[in-house]
């Protein structure tokens, strides 16, 4: 029997359909050589726009009337459009997918196939290392939270002895992937449900002083010290992830560490610290803004204003000066005005962005956009301020090789 993986998404799916493929071959199958020529076509899903969402029920639709011709072909889908509808306790989200695509054989939650096999890797000097999953942030426009879960942070000691074994396999680059990996650790230390989603709610992921919060972690038998990051003058979370890549800068054979992706208000100063002691670790960060207008980073949920983002890549710049910034922007989000766009670019001009990704605003399930909010950008106005950022970001960037 063979298998073939189509992956939608992110890096972390692209992490997620490598261990998809150790999971079959557990069972005995082999890898085909095409879509073409496999016994079960497993398509890792994406949820974060409709157009991610469209290219799985083309790509099902074609597999179906392959079907329909004579080819025995099992169709299972996994990934974040499963995750959701495993989430969605009434069945109700589940059903729709059930309808949709009546030829799919199997819903496959991701969570099924977990960490008991070492990853399928095809890239034979640079990994993907999950190092947590989930989000626990619950920006208005996002649904992640629903495809994927609060954030829950894979154990600190089992990271470190993957990055060892894979430096004693010839790897020499690793990428550690999570949702947001600035706050890997939260929920180890202080409960996964205790970590605040809402930005100007007092809750129990606050305290008072790093000192009497009585929050530690224990590594290797050494109780150690967590980063707490501060928002709004106040300790939010306490985080292992400096810790985290200081160990794995440790490790001799390992030349060069990512990671992705970072949130702005979890950006601590001594995660900043520990990247300009340590040579290994990138110094191209992906720090994803979304909005250049402080009003409308408000209506996203996002932990920050414009002046505090531009503090953090101010410090970072100052700090560490061979820096490359790059980010993610959308456009068109409910009620973005002319003036609050012409924010967003005026942002996009100060910072010199080595690379955008840029996204119009597109509605999805469940987020708390599609609830109280109205997707009143029209297509066109998305489109032309797409083209702006684009033209201003990444064609200008290419056209002077700057482009990263």
């Amino acid at each position: 029997m063979k298998y073939h993986i189509v992956t939608f998404g992110c890096a972390a799916n692209e992490a997620d359909s490598e261990r998809i493929a150790s999971y079959y071959q557990a069972r005995g199958f082999t890898k085909a050589k095409s879509i073409h020529d496999a016994d079960d076509v497993v398509i890792n899903t994406c949820m974060i726009r409709q157009k991610a969402e469209d290219r799985v029920y083309g790509l099902v639709y074609n597999l179906t009337k392959e079907k329909q011709k004579g080819r025995n072909v099992k169709i299972v889908v996994t990934g974040c459009m499963v995750g959701m509808a495993a989430r969605e306790k009434t069945g109700k989200t589940l059903a729709a997918l059930k309808k949709k695509m009546p030829s799919v054989d199997e819903f496959l939650p991701i969570e099924e196939v977990g960490f008991d096999h070492a990853p399928i890797r095809t890239d034979t000097r640079h990994a993907l290392v999950p190092i947590s999953n989930g989000c626990n942030n619950f920006c208005t426009f996002c649904v992640v939270p629903f495809t994927r879960g609060r954030e829950v942070s894979r154990p600190f000691n089992e990271i470190i002895s993957e990055c060892k074994e894979l430096a004693k396999k010839g790897y020499t680059e690793v990428t550690l992937i999570g949702q947001n990996v600035n706050s890997y650790g939260a929920d180890l230390l202080v409960g996964e449900k205790n970590v605040q989603v809402l930005r100007d709610v007092k809750g129990l992921a606050y305290f008072k002083s790093s000192t009497n919060s009585k929050t530690s972690y224990t590594i290797g038998g050494k109780v150690v010290k967590p980063t707490f990051v501060k928002h709004l003058g106040r300790l939010r979370i306490p985080t292992l992830f400096p810790l985290l890549l200081k160990e794995i800068a440790k490790i001799d054979r390992i030349k060069k560490i990512n990671f992705i992706s970072s949130n702005p208000w979890d950006f601590s100063d001594e995660l900043i610290d520990v990247i300009v002691k340590n040579s290994k670790i990138s110094r191209q960060i992906h720090l994803p803004v979304q909005s250049g207008d402080t009003k409308m980073l408000k209506k996203m949920n996002r932990w920050y204003t414009r002046d505090q983002y531009l503090t953090v890549v101010n410090k970072l710049k100052k700090q560490i000066p061979d820096v490359s910034i790059s980010t993610d922007f959308i456009v068109g989000f409910c009620g973005e005005t002319k003036a609050q766009f012409a924010n967003t670019v005026s942002l996009a001009k100060k910072v010199g962005y080595s690379k955008a990704y840029i996204s119009m605003y597109s509605d999805r399930p469940m987020t708390a956009a599609h609830k109280v909010y109205k997707d009143d950008v029209s297509y066109k106005e998305k489109k032309r301020r797409w083209e702006i950022l684009d033209e201003l970001i990444n064609k200008t960037n290419l056209r002077n090789g700057t482009y990263k």
